[in-house]
């Protein structure tokens, strides 16, 4: 079945082949992105302190959970049971759906501090805006392929 041969198996790997396997190979990216997102929303100001805090939010939770999903999946924790292909999907589902909603407020964001704002501030929020809709392109990749694993298995 082709679905089930993109997306790596029905299955989840376990060791390294986590880090070879797609759409697990996406965790590493995420985590990168993701870490960029927090350190510069934390680092900048935004007009509205609760668009802030709403991204704050979002980056730490999927920073965190991303990298504990990593190790236990890295440590074989699943046991190749389906519970664990069905909480990958639900997982990476509300993750794209918080990144999205955090890209698009801190977008909002810095489109209202065009003025009063220093320059370095601006491209600072900029740069983070950037970083949050390839971490939302990212999280609704791997939720796409994660769904379609959790349909075949």
């Amino acid at each position: 079945m082709a679905p089930a041969a993109a997306s790596g198996g029905s299955t989840l790997p376990s060791g390294f082949a986590v880090l070879t396997t797609f759409p697990d190979l996406l965790f590493i990216f995420e985590f990168v992105f993701g870490g960029l997102v927090w350190i510069l929303i934390a680092s900048s100001l935004v007009p509205i302190p609760l668009i802030q805090g709403w991204v704050m939010f979002v980056s730490v939770f999927c920073f965190v959970a991303t990298t504990v999903l990593l190790i236990l999946y890295m440590m074989g924790a699943h046991g190749g049971e389906t519970f664990w292909v069905t909480l990958d999907a639900a997982y990476h589902s509300v993750a794209a759906l918080f990144y999205l909603s955090a890209s698009v407020l801190e977008a909002l964001g810095t489109i209202m501090m065009q003025e009063g704002y220093t320059y370095k501030h601006y491209h600072e929020n900029i740069s983070a805006v950037v970083f949050a809709y390839v971490a939302t392109l990212l999280y609704v990749t791997h939720a796409v392929f994660s769904l379609i694993r959790w349909k075949s298995s």
